[in-house]
């Protein structure tokens, strides 16, 4: 099936870009239109500068970062990456909720992160540095 082809050759270079910590490929695998779903924001961020910012912000925070578990719809369209990590001493569990198009690219990337410990650790870092620059693409 193609769909699930592309998905899946989006998500070899997605997991390439996180192993080496470098997203400087990132916008090639991000519609223009993306939707970004912060754990720590009610409005959604609109468009790929909005996510390329905020991933590429994040790499740089987190520490000791794993991915546990992969799951995908059979079409292929829908991934969830279960991922491990630490910020400021807090340690975290979240996952990646990711939505593709036809094309492999990604149209919404929605995070969620448990405990809230954890998330305010990594909320308050984000806002420190990325905090206005993000908001402007609410």
């Amino acid at each position: 099936m193609l769909v699930a082809e592309n998905t899946k050759a989006s998500i070899t270079r997605w997991h390439s870009m996180v192993a080496a910590r470098d997203f400087s490929e990132l916008p090639a695998i991000i519609h223009p239109d993306a939707v970004f779903r912060s754990p720590v924001a009610h409005t959604p961020y609109k468009g790929r500068d909005a996510l390329v910012l905020a991933l590429s912000t994040v790499i740089k925070i987190f520490e000791d970062f794993t991915y546990t578990r992969e799951f995908a719809t059979q079409e292929g369209k829908d991934v969830v990456l279960e991922f491990s990590a630490s910020v400021g001493g807090k340690q975290l569990k979240g996952a990646d909720f990711i939505k593709f198009d036809d094309d492999g690219l990604i149209v919404e990337f929605e995070v969620m992160i448990r405990p809230v410990s954890g998330l305010m650790a990594l909320g308050e870092e984000m806002g420190k540095r990325i905090g206005s620059k993000l908001a402007e693409f609410k």
